[in-house]
């Protein structure tokens, strides 16, 4: 069905809640809400686990005592919290995989590189689990819980990790620990980002992924400099076992916390618990739950609810056509594959074993130039908030490929003098090594930068609401499942091809700059139905898509109005788009 220009946006939403609370009667045998009646339980919905209260001006229902701006700000802290121990179990494991006490206790991972791959990896594979886990259940079993469980399915896998001892096969208690930490992060990870988004205004979103991003390499920065502090205990034992403890406040604070915020209100309202949604919007926005702008956003979830629906299975994502839902997915996806195989976490999780055995720096010294070079990594990582919006999307994804490449290159040069096992130990070998650091810091102050947030934010806004949780979901497993890849092959490269292994990451970096040059639309300042008229442009006029994106002008409301009628776009999952596109607007205006 093609396009039809309607009504305006106000009679749309007007006539939409009448329509939602007839079906509101139709499936809990209420009445209709009206401005002079407070809101009821309804019977006829799943039960709660939420006390639900009128939320009227007088008594609205608040969260801890909090509601409005400090409500969303308490979502925000838990949120970051769960990115915090997400970036904070990818950095622990460096500085502990070739500690000598550890290895002692786990001869299995001494001087072998491939349990040392393994035994840092297996943590990926319980992410893996963990994002198909939530996949498949996770609308079943709701945000916060799937956040509480997998903050508590973290902490078990922690202490079985801690509480390793001699003569009850230490090693496998420690991996089978391992990934199941592994599987509590890959559920936190999935669904972290959701329930933020969906408690947050839209047009906050692309500033709380970047946040969460710059969390993420917070994270990794605190496991570096305890690591670093754990060397100078007495007990060796803490060495390893405290950096691998301190996890559990982490994990403590966001199961803990979340018990006390609401559910989504976008998973309340899709599970048809309309008033339980339609109370904590209003709690969100600090307004009574008549308020026109709750009202208005409760229409926009509830068209992306309608748009989704109507694409639930997996098959909808392999169609081409105007909508290039498969290009789309595929787009989003190999964004996240790049980011893994560029070589980020082979820095981030081996940078001290880079440093001992390709830098021959001791083992204190690599701990301590490690933390400082994650110290970078954090601060850099802020540097996104304010880029992101201002050079775009593309401009990001290129430059931080062309840096990449080239730290890569100053890194794999500097140490060919070296030999490729560093069998060469003269003085200016060593001299010339020294280039390695720098070229280490370049890289990851440059991924920090450009490429850490991008490939979590860029398949949200290419993808449309009819296919995009699916789509999402697919490029995060994507995510994983090279991230174990690269972390399982790193310390097998180094031992086997030293200054090489950098050569392959500098060549693979260069391989991504034509890649987003001729594929990657531009999406900076762009609504969703102007995104979804980008690709029906270049399906129907059959010309590159990135080419599409540069013609197409910037549209207002009657020029977006125009273009879909143009190409013919199916008028449902469009208007779904373009709900959300004007409640972000109105969302910015009010800011």
């Amino acid at each position: 069905m093609g396009f039809k220009s309607g009504k305006s946006d106000t009679d749309a939403i007007e006539r939409f809640d009448t329509n939602a609370n007839a079906h509101d009667a139709g499936n809990g045998g209420e009445k209709a809400l009206r401005p002079d009646q407070p809101t009821t339980q309804n019977n006829g919905a799943d039960s709660s686990d939420e006390s639900t209260q009128p939320a009227t001006k007088k008594h609205l229902k608040t969260y801890m005592g909090l509601s409005g701006r400090r409500l969303n700000f308490a979502i925000s802290v838990v949120a970051t919290n769960g990115f915090l121990l997400f970036g904070f179990d990818q950095g622990v494991m460096s500085g502990i995989i070739t500690d000598p006490v550890f290895n002692d206790y786990f001869p299995a991972t001494k001087d072998n590189s491939t349990v040392q791959g393994i035994t840092t990896g297996i943590y990926e594979i319980g992410c893996l689990f963990g994002a198909i886990f939530i996949l498949c259940f996770g609308e079943w079993l709701g945000r916060r819980r799937s956040c509480i469980v997998g903050g508590w399915v973290m902490i078990i896998g922690v202490i079985i990790q801690v509480a390793s001892m001699t003569g009850s096969m230490p090693f496998v208690q420690f991996m089978v620990g391992r990934t199941i930490t592994g599987v509590g992060n890959g559920m936190n990870t999935s669904t972290i980002p959701t329930y933020q988004a969906e408690c947050s205004k839209s047009s906050n979103r692309g500033l709380l992924i970047c946040i969460e991003g710059a969390t993420i390499a917070f994270g990794t920065m605190i496991a570096y400099w305890i690591n670093y502090g754990s060397q100078f205990s007495d007990n060796a034992s803490v060495h390893w076992r405290w950096p691998i403890a301190f996890q559990i406040v982490f994990g403590l604070f966001l199961s803990v916390v979340m018990v006390f915020l609401p559910e989504s209100p976008r998973w309340l309202i899709s599970r048809e618990r309309y008033e339980e949604g339609e109370s904590v919007l209003a709690s969100l926005h600090g307004k009574d739950t008549h308020h026109p702008e709750v009202q208005a956003q409760k229409a926009v979830i509830m068209d992306s609810i309608n748009a989704a629906g109507k694409g639930a299975s997996f098959s909808s994502l392999f169609t081409g056509g105007k909508s290039q839902h498969t290009r789309r997915m595929l787009i989003g996806s190999s964004a996240q594959f790049f980011q893994q195989i560029g070589g980020c976490n082979a820095v981030i999780y081996y940078l001290p074993v880079l440093l001992e055995e390709s830098l021959g720096q001791t083992r204190k010294i690599s701990l301590v130039v490690a933390a400082v070079n994650a110290t970078c990594y954090a601060a850099f990582s802020t540097t996104s908030w304010f880029l992101i919006e201002r050079v775009g999307r593309r401009a990001l994804f290129l430059w931080g490929s062309v840096g990449q490449c080239l730290a890569m290159v100053i890194t794999f040069a500097t140490l060919i003098p070296s030999g490729i096992k560093q069998e060469e130990t003269t003085p200016e070998a060593k001299q010339a090594a020294k280039g390695g650091v720098f070229g280490l810091f370049l890289f990851i102050i440059v991924f920090g930068a450009t490429w850490l947030p991008l490939p979590w934010l860029y398949p949200a806004e290419v993808n449309p609401i009819k296919t995009r949780g699916k789509a999402n979901a697919i490029s995060t497993c994507t995510n994983w499942l090279f991230n174990f890849v690269v972390v399982m092959v790193t310390p097998i490269m180094i031992s086997n091809i030293g200054w090489a292994t950098y050569l392959v990451f500098a060549i693979i970096n260069a391989c991504f700059v034509p890649i987003i040059f001729f594929f990657y639309p531009e999406t900076q300042g762009r609504s969703l139905e102007e995104i979804d008229i980008i690709f029906a442009k270049g399906f129907t006029e059959k010309i590159n898509y990135v080419k599409a994106s540069h013609e197409l002008p910037m549209l207002d409301d009657q020029g977006v109005g125009e273009y879909a009628r143009k190409y013919e776009l199916a008028e449902e999952e469009f208007n779904a788009d373009r709900r959300a596109s004007r409640d972000a607007a109105a969302n910015k205006a009010e800011e």
